[in-house]
């Protein structure tokens, strides 16, 4: 029997549309006689739907087209289709309306549904917000092949593996005791740094821990905030990958059944030793090599949030600094060089490098550009607040009007021409509020919201590997906002290594300031820097959306208050 994993890019909501991609990947697997093709969970309408499902229209519409999906498929192949069911005990038992399913179709029907079993309700994931949970194991007989079907999260419960058990049931060790012959999952499990070898080790595991052969489907795309970066694979009863789809990019892959069984070689082979899910710090990881992974996820992330919201073009600021270069050179991978537009805004505060800094990355990006003087413009504001400020000294606010002259330039661009508006604030400066609202915060996409600063260096220089495209000037000079003379950022905060080492351990790991300190860090710059996260909520809260990368970003799973008193 030959299997396929068809790699999927829904959009969310589009449901006619992923329809047709389902079928398509149906005709070409069916011309190479597959016999089951799986795709990733709720591909016909595309994950996280979120509150679409309040819709019951757009429920409505999954069930009827799942009907014409059956009807179009070929009769010879089977296939899982990742959907949503109505819950019809709902209403009498007090239940959620739906279920997250798989719609198993062959021989031009509809045959059984399954329901996902575990609703995780961590970091961006609210499943059980929707969701009613599935109350017994999922399989079916295809050619007297026994099939165990999971999806997501059903996969993530091994005690064994993670040293703990998160729901009450392990649907996984359920589908081994029922004997099935295979176990597939269908998925659509977000990217964060070095999240496939996770996952591969967790395969690895229940595959050589079962002997069953694992087919993991995942979904791939950017939605939102969050990027699906693929990676579907097959393991045999080994835990060996038999094959693995393309990272980041649409795929298909095929596997004969008969190269997934347990090898005689290895019937006595052991589990690997648990790779459990601690603190993973993606500046680490970074330094593994993995810098075109996360450069390639950012890149998805812009390209589909612009392609899916409707955008051909985009535009951002040009600062001479190595935020906006970065973001450049995504957009420029992301869209084409050609759609890119790049707006210097010099001040009498610009020195003279930036703007030739920003000049040569226009240069070398291939991107178009225009200059955008705006010392005019800061006059007329100082001529209308004179009344008002008078008898006051310069200070933030005089600053940050030179911040949103440039936002208010870029937003008519983007406004004018139809154009997205890229911000290009790092996850640094956001995590401690050092950006303006409604200045260089403004925007459709804060691009690398979720890089931290010593991160973004590390990606220029890996752009830089075989030649110059970040110029080396923007990468060795001190960072500036250039707001007021000879400003530098080390004026108002420690140094990016210090401060995102700090960041990495009040954002990701949760350790209170005596926790800090005892690893290293001066108690008086940790107070700072917790003092800052803490005032700088209502920015993030009314900041764009930021493509998520790490597995804890200021976005869909961050879930602060504005107004609190922080005692740690």
């Amino acid at each position: 029997m030959k299997i396929a994993i068809a790699q999927l890019n829904p959009t969310i909501g589009d449901i006619t549309n992923n329809a047709q991609q389902i079928i398509s990947a149906a005709k070409t697997a069916a011309k190479q006689n597959v016999r089951l093709l799986l795709t990733p969970e709720l591909s016909l309408c595309g994950y996280p739907p979120r509150d679409l499902l309040l819709y019951p229209g757009f429920v409505e519409s999954m069930a009827q087209e799942l009907k014409a999906i059956a009807i179009q498929v070929p009769k010879n192949l089977a296939v899982l289709v990742g959907t949503v069911e109505t819950n019809l005990h709902a209403n009498s038992k007090g239940q959620k309306p739906h279920y997250n399913s798989v719609a198993l179709i062959d021989g031009g029907e509809i045959k059984q549904i399954f329901h996902k079993r575990l609703l995780p309700t961590y970091d961006v994931f609210d499943d059980d917000r929707y969701f009613e949970s599935g109350y017994k194991a999922n399989y079916f007989t295809l050619d007297s092949i026994k099939i165990g079907v999971s999806i997501c999260e059903d996969l993530w419960n091994d005690e064994q593996f993670w040293g703990k058990r998160n729901y009450e049931v392990n649907p996984i060790e359920e589908l081994a005791q029922l004997g099935v012959d295979i176990i597939v999952n269908l998925s659509a499990s977000p990217y964060t740094v070095g999240k496939q070898k996770l996952r591969e080790a967790m395969l690895n595991h229940a595959a050589i821990s079962y002997q069953k052969p694992i087919l993991y489907a995942n979904q791939v795309g950017g939605n939102d905030d969050l990027v699906f970066d693929g990676h579907s694979v097959a393991l045999n009863s080994s835990g060996e990958v038999v094959c693995k789809a393309k990272g980041f990019d649409t795929d298909l892959i095929i596997v004969e059944l008969e190269h997934l069984k347990l090898s005689p070689d290895n019937e006595s082979r052991a589990p690997l030793a648990p790779l459990r899910k601690e603190f993973r710090s993606p500046l680490t990881l970074a330094k593994g090599g993995i810098d075109q992974e996360i450069f390639s996820a950012l890149v998805l992330g812009v390209k589909d949030y612009a392609r899916k919201c409707g955008f051909s073009k985009a535009v951002l600021g040009l600062s001479g600094g190595i935020d906006s270069a970065l973001v450049a050179a995504i957009a420029s991978a992301a869209l084409g060089a050609e759609n890119v537009l790049g707006v210097l805004m010099p001040s009498p505060y610009s020195s003279e490098h930036s703007i030739s800094d920003a000049e040569d990355l226009v240069n070398n990006l291939g991107i178009k550009s225009q200059k955008l003087p705006i010392k005019e413009a800061m006059t007329a504001y100082d001529t209308l607040l004179e009344p008002l400020f008078a008898g006051t000294e310069f200070g933030v606010a005089e600053e940050n009007i030179q911040s949103r002259i440039r936002g208010n330039l870029l937003m008519a661009i983007a406004n004018k021409f139809g154009y997205l508006l890229l911000s290009t604030g790092n996850k640094s400066e956001m995590a401690v509020g050092y950006c303006t609202l409604y200045g260089d915060m403004n925007g459709g996409l804060a691009v690398i919201a979720d890089v931290p600063k010593t991160m973004v260096f590390r990606l220029c220089h890996w752009l830089n590997r075989d030649g110059e495209i970040i110029p080396v000037n923007i990468i060795h000079k001190p960072p500036s906002a250039e707001l007021k003379p000879d400003q530098k950022d080390s004026d108002s905060l420690p140094p990016y290594e210090i401060l995102d080492d700090i960041l990495e351990r009040i954002v990701c790991q949760h350790q209170s300031i005596s926790d800090i300190v005892k690893a290293g860090h001066d108690r008086e710059t940790v107070a700072k820097v917790m003092k800052l996260v803490t005032r700088a909520e209502f920015k993030r809260r009314q900041a764009p959306p930021g493509i998520k990368i790490t597995d804890r970003a200021f976005g869909t799973g961050w879930r602060m208050p504005i107004a609190k008193r922080l005692q740690i």
